[in-house]
């Protein structure tokens, strides 16, 4: 790495300190382990270098497989302050609900945050008087080929980065003929 053992070492130390890493010492040595904050952290700049080395795509597929989700996404698509902006910068009234799926494969995760750093529709947060509700980003999508909707990234989530949200003004589990374990590919056109 062209540095003293001691300058690792903090390097190390800070990366434990961040939550980047696991580190575990034992008799023959020292393990250390990527963690999901970590992996995440190397996936953006990942997505960052592809984006800088190689001609950007015409598209961005991913392919995930559904599941079912907290529930919440009903509740938060159908609060006016955002019901409101859907109809206005989307053209439509989401149904009431996200379709959720988990990203295993490794390219699905990098794409997922060369998605995450496009420009896209801003919903802005509100307050409604007791609770304030963060912000969004949608990205138009192509969902299984054949359904129009968007990407949701949203800026307060339970989920973590293997996670993608995508809503709809159709039902896409009746649409789609989707249960949980089904395999659902979401296309999204990068912007030149």
């Amino acid at each position: 790495m062209g540095c003293s053992q001691q300058t690792a070492s903090r390097w190390l130390r800070s990366l434990l300190k961040g939550g980047y890493i696991e580190r575990r010492v034992e008799l023959r040595g020292e393990h250390i382990k990527i963690t999901g904050k970590g992996l995440e952290e190397l996936l953006k700049v990942q997505s960052r270098l592809t984006f800088l080395l190689k001609p950007p795509s015409r598209f961005l597929t991913i392919k995930g497989e559904v599941f079912t989700g907290l529930g919440e996404g009903a509740y938060y698509v159908t609060k006016e302050g955002y019901r409101r902006q859907f109809m206005a910068k989307l053209g439509y009234k989401p149904y009431p609900g996200t379709l959720n799926l988990k990203l295993t494969r490794p390219e699905d995760l990098a794409a997922r945050v060369e998605l995450e750093n496009l420009p896209g529709i801003i919903i802005e947060g509100f307050h409604d008087g007791v609770r304030t509700y963060g912000s969004l980003k949608c990205l138009p999508a192509l969902i299984n080929g054949r359904i129009e909707g968007h990407v949701l990234f949203i800026q307060r989530t339970h989920y973590n980065a293997s996670v993608l949200e995508l809503i709809s003004p159709l039902n896409l589990r009746e649409t789609l003929k989707l249960r949980d374990g089904s395999l659902v590919r979401v296309k999204v056109k990068v912007p030149r």
